[in-house]
Formats: C-alpha cells, sequence, structure tokens
C-alpha cells in the first residue's frame, strides 16, 4: 500500500510530507521509502498560527479560519506529494496536521488539539485520510504523546544494548528500547522551541532560528539563568509525560531571567541551548540508554549537537537516523504513514507503557476518499520494522 504521512511540528515552520511502499510479511512490517518533500507555511499562515497559541488568546473564528487554512496547505502539500512521490497514485493520506494545544493538568492530558481540516486533503486527492491521531489515546488515559514510540519500538528492538530513539523538534522527546523489559517514552523538554523564540525576540525577528548554532557558539552560558532553567519542576516528574509550548515559550522564559543583570544575546542562546543538551542526556543516563539515535531539525545545529555529544560522554554515541537508513527530516512523517497504515487495518497504534494508556488503541479518524476506503487484508499486529531501500 502506497502511504504519505504528512507532519507539522511543534515549530510550525513547515509541512513534511513522506511517502512509503508499506506492506505485512507475517508479524513483520516492512517500510520502502519512496522520498520525501518539504514546503513551509506561507508567512501570513505561520504568523496566524504564531498568534494564537499560548499564552496569546484567541477565539473561535480564529481557530476556524486556521483549521481551514492549515487544511488546505496540508492538502496542497498532500496533492504535491501524490504526484511527485507516488506517481499519481497513492492510496492512504496520513495527516497530523498542526498541534495548536495540549492539555495537561497536574500531569494528566486531559485534551489535545490538532487542526488542519482533512476533509481538504481528501477532497484535493481523492484519497482516503485518517487524521487526528492523538485523542484515542488521551481519551484511553494515555499522554498521546509521543506517538513516535510504536514506530521507534519496532524498528529499534533488538538492536545491542539500550537503544534511545531522540527526536529534536520544538520538544524534545526519546523512546527508550531496553532488551528484556517494556520501552519508555516521553518528552523530556524543549528541543528548539525555546531556541527559537529566543533568537526571534533577540534579532527582532530577522532571524526565526539560531542558522548553524551560530549565535550559540558565540555565547557562553550563564551559571545562575541554567540553574534556573534546569531547575523546573517537570523534569523530576516520572514518565510517561508530556509536554509543549503551552509552558516553555518566550513569557517563560523571561520569568526566569527575571531580577538577572541583562544577558547578552548569545549567551541566553547558549544557555538555552546547553538546557536542552543536558535535559536530553539526563534522560538518556537515566535509563541507562547506549545509543542515541537522533532525527529532527534540531540536529541541523552544530551547536546543540555539540554539546549533546559532550553531555553525553564519549561512551554513548549520537548518531543520526540517516545513518541507520532512513532521512531524519522524514523519520516522524514516515511514522505517521505508519500508524495510519495500522489504523485502516484496524490494528493499535500505541505502546500502553510508552504513553501511559490503559491499553492500546487503534488510532484516528477517517475521511474516506472519492473510491471509498482502500481494500486490506487480514493482518495481524507487527513485532519488527524493517527498512527496505530497493528499487521501487
Amino acid at each position: 500500500m502506497r502511504v504519505i504521512g504528512l507532519m507539522s511540528g511543534t515549530s510550525y515552520d513547515a509541512i513534511d510530507a513522506a511517502a512509503a511502499d508499506l506492506r505485512f510479511e507475517g508479524d513483520e512490517l516492512v517500510l520502502q521509502p519512496l522520498g520525501m518533500l518539504s514546503r513551509p507555511y506561507s508567512a501570513s499562515l505561520r504568523a496566524a498560527v504564531a498568534a494564537s497559541l499560548p499564552p496569546a488568546s484567541t477565539s473561535l473564528e480564529a481557530v476556524t479560519r486556521l483549521d481551514t487554512g492549515v487544511g488546505q496547505a496540508f492538502a496542497e502539500v498532500a496533492a504535491q506529494a501524490v504526484e511527485q512521490l507516488c506517481g499519481g497514485q497513492a492510496d492512504l493520506i496520513v495527516s497530523h496536521g498542526q498541534t495548536v494545544f495540549h492539555w495537561v493538568d497536574s500531569g494528566v492530558v486531559q485534551g489535545t488539539l490538532q487542526i488542519g481540516q482533512p476533509a481538504w486533503i481528501a477532497e484535493a486527492t481523492g484519497t482516503t485520510v485518517v487524521s487526528d491521531l492523538r485523542s484515542r489515546d488521551v481519551a484511553a488515559g494515555g499522554q498521546g504523546a509521543p506517538l513516535v514510540s510504536l514506530f521507534d519500538v519496532l524498528w529499534l528492538r533488538g538492536r545491542g544494548g539500550t537503544p534511545v530513539a531522540l527526536n529534536l523538534g520544538g520538544i524534545a522527546n526519546v523512546t527508550v528500547v531496553p532488551p528484556g523489559g517494556d520501552p519508555v517514552a516521553f518528552d523530556t523538554g524543549p528541543a528548539n522551541a525555546l531556541i527559537d523564540a529566543v533568537v526571534g525576540e533577540l534579532t527582532a525577528g530577522r532571524l526565526a532560528f539560531d542558522a548553524d548554532g551560530v549565535m550559540a557558539g558565540r555565547g557562553r552560558i550563564h551559571p545562575e539563568l541554567f540553574d534556573r532553567l534546569t531547575a523546573e519542576p517537570y523534569y523530576a516528574r516520572p514518565a510517561p509525560k508530556s509536554t509543549g509550548k503551552e509552558l516553555f515559550h518566550l513569557a517563560y522564559l523571561a520569568d526566569r531571567m527575571r531580577g538577572l543583570p541583562e544577558i547578552e544575546p548569545d549567551d541566553v542562546v547558549a544557555t538555552v541551548t546547553a538546557l536542552t543538551a543536558r535535559t536530553v542526556a539526563d534522560a538518556v543516563k537515566a535509563y541507562g540508554g547506549t545509543e542515541v539515535i537522533a532525527a529532527g531539525g534540531g540536529i541541523r545545529n552544530p551547536a546543540l549537537m555539540h554539546r549533546l555529544e559532550w553531555e553525553l560522554g564519549d561512551g554513548l554515541p549520537l548518531r543520526s537516523t540517516d545513518e541507520l537508513g532512513l532521512a531524519s527530516g522524514a523519520k516522524e512523517a514516515y511514522a505517521f504513514a505508519v500508524l495510519g497504515f495500522l489504523t485502516i487495518h484496524g490494528l493499535p497504534g500505541t505502546v500502553p507503557s510508552c504513553t501511559g494508556a490503559r491499553h492500546a488503541s487503534v488510532l484516528g479518524s477517517i475521511t474516506p476518499g472519492r473510491g471509498g476506503l482502500p481494500q486490506t487484508q487480514a493482518a495481524v499486529p507487527p513485532t519488527s520494522l524493517r527498512l527496505d531501500s530497493g528499487a521501487v
């Protein structure tokens, strides 16, 4: 089955599309990558998303306009992916949508909202769409995140030691796959969320992120600010847990800087970059990780990666998913393609020990394409995932 996964993360900068041929071989799920493409949000749509996110207030009118605007943007990328990556024919599209709120109350996720009306995608492509993948896990008592954990467990199970999958998006999350126990997954804290926010603020919007880690590389870590940031209670909470920009935003950082002498811009960026590296490394070490396999936009920040390597130490290798044959910029989109593929086969897409749910759930809502739902055959829940790099 040819499946397209669509993803826009908590950095809300672009929509990624990854296409794959997916098939079952017994209890093994085989993924043959067909390629990826990425399209930035328009400046106006990105600004509208940013203006509606916490701690800002918004209106139902603004949410409705955003749901339509994001849905139409996803539809354009989906149509492009069908033509360019799938030769004009896809069997299924899986849309994560754009997260705009993740409602956490005393460590319990009460709700989560991803917008981007899937009807626009189905109408533009004629293809069945699976969307709203997080809500069912939340209803089952889970965090609704990190949903990539099932993909990580299937893919990394069987590697030596205790591999840890790391995603460095707006928020950092890890999946720990121990050899003889239940896997664990959780958000470790901010990855690019605070870095991007402070760079945008300190450059008056001239820069949206710390390109090539230049600002962090020039700066020095401010000890007192670093101590205040690492004292955040979230880091000490047990897994499973999840967070988002509802907590880690510019006003949060400004509050932690209150009362401190003026700090040089490069030093602020260096400090929040070091915060990401420290909190990720602490999480990996706490669960006995023996290697870290990273993906996400943060791996393109040399200052962050060098600091993370230093925090992990010589005995804990840090590598990217590219080294294992999966494009790091497309990993999350591929993961959601897998989740939707499982959904259309009536198979669960969660690992309860990773999300904290009472049970595994079949995820998402289905918007039929013009030809109805794709035809499927009976399948059993997979126990492993294999990448197939063979020719299409």
